[in-house]
């Protein structure tokens, strides 16, 4: 009898567990994971259009432009500027939702291929968000611009991709970058700007395409 009563008792402390364990997997914040761009590009074309003969007129200039870019917009300061941001409002995530950063970047050529999760994380609720790349751009007729890809993805709680969004945000520049003399400062602190309005233009997108994704409410 006492046997039974023990194990009943060893049963009922299990089921206890186990049933905490689950409300504690639910109640633990959501989490998205943030990495930056490993890729800087730069890309100036004159009234020839582009080809090989424009790029070695502007070979010089564009890698002085990949430096300095690189100098403003590395990988803390990128997650910096995307941290200074309401991300949870500008995604549409669940509140309380826990950003986690990752300072080293992935490899731009897996960004497509790696349908899983990028970290090691188990958490229930989880998404990533990836800048995938940053370009400046300078043509003859549109001036200069610096666009900036984005991936969002979300995957509840297992490996498998809910949603997915990858686009890019666009905006023209006035001061970047500087020529002799300009405020080369103030010209690295307009890509930061920049960058960080480039992901609103990208978010602003992505909600669009959230709420599309919810099923409309029947009366």
């Amino acid at each position: 009898m006492k046997a039974a009563f023990r194990t009943a008792t060893a049963i009922a402390a299990s089921l206890t567990f186990f049933a905490s364990a689950a409300a504690s997997a639910q109640d633990a914040p959501c989490e998205l994971h943030v990495w930056p761009a490993e890729r800087m590009t730069s890309v100036t074309t004159g009234l020839l259009g582009g080809g090989l003969l424009d790029a070695a007129i502007h070979g010089g200039k564009d890698a002085s432009n990949k430096a300095q870019m690189a100098s403003a917009l590395d990988s803390p300061s990128q997650l910096d500027a995307l941290q200074s941001l309401d991300l949870n409002t500008l995604l549409s995530l669940k509140p309380g939702t826990v950003i986690i950063r990752h300072e080293e970047p992935l490899e731009r050529k897996t960004m497509n291929k790696v349908k899983t999760r990028r970290s090691d994380s188990t958490a229930a609720c989880y998404g990533e968000l990836i800048v995938a790349d940053v370009f400046y751009q300078k043509a003859a007729i549109y001036g200069r611009s610096l666009r900036t890809l984005f991936m969002y993805r979300d995957f509840g709680d297992d490996q498998k991709i809910d949603f997915e969004y990858k686009a890019w945000g666009g905006n023209g520049l006035k001061l970047f970058p500087p020529k002799e003399g300009e405020d080369a400062i103030a010209a690295l602190d307009e890509l930061v700007s920049v960058f960080k309005k480039n992901f609103e233009e990208y978010a602003n997108n992505a909600r669009t395409r959230v709420a599309a994704r919810k099923p409309a409410k029947t009366k």
